[in-house]
């Protein structure tokens, strides 16, 4: 497949796939790749809180909120929250939107994505590390999604159902759970 005429290589990550053209004008490239490199953040912090929720014996990550949603209390690795949800979620709407407000005040788009000072205190900023956080957070995004579609499937969280297949591999896999690939 030839390489797009708009993806020259230049930017972190851009290995010329875009069969549909979706980056062709250069202010959707743009908010393409901040969004990008802003979800990948996110999903490699969502996939680590996941594993460490499992890892310290607290349960599995998608059912940990159900208890705060039936009325009790959010619990935090254990520890209770002196919040309710509602107030919960007011915080988190506030300081996040503030966050943003201050990130999109920023005209400049790499100091947007990338701003540096404050929020790079050790200086590992760099090319190189540009793009490693792109594959990561590429990798990150699809974990996440594979874990929401397992516990979809079994039930269970990721280090269950990693320990259920490594005890049994060639009965307990995407293509026995009934779920993940129809008609089987």
């Amino acid at each position: 497949m030839p390489v797009p005429k708009h993806l020259d290589g230049s930017l972190p990550g851009d290995f010329g796939f875009d069969p549909l053209g979706l980056g062709a004008e250069p202010a959707l490239l743009a908010r393409f790749r901040e969004a990008e490199v802003i979800h990948g953040r996110w999903a490699m912090l969502a996939v680590a809180g996941c594993l460490a929720v499992d890892v310290l014996g607290y349960g599995n990550w998608y059912d940990a909120p159900l208890s705060a949603l039936n009325g009790g209390k959010a619990t935090y690795f254990g520890a209770e929250s002196p919040f309710d949800l509602n107030t919960l979620i007011g915080i988190e709407a506030v300081l996040m939107a503030g966050a943003e407000i201050y990130r999109n005040e920023e005209t400049d788009a790499e100091k947007r994505i990338y701003p540096g000072g404050a929020f790079n205190p050790a200086g590992l900023g760099g090319d190189d590390k540009r793009l490693k956080e792109i594959k990561n957070g590429r990798l990150a995004m699809l974990a996440f999604m594979g874990m929401v579609a397992q516990h979809a499937a079994t039930g269970k969280g990721p280090l269950e159902n990693l320990a259920d297949h490594l005890a049994d591999p060639g009965n307990v896999n995407v293509m026995t759970n009934g779920v993940s690939i129809p008609f089987l």
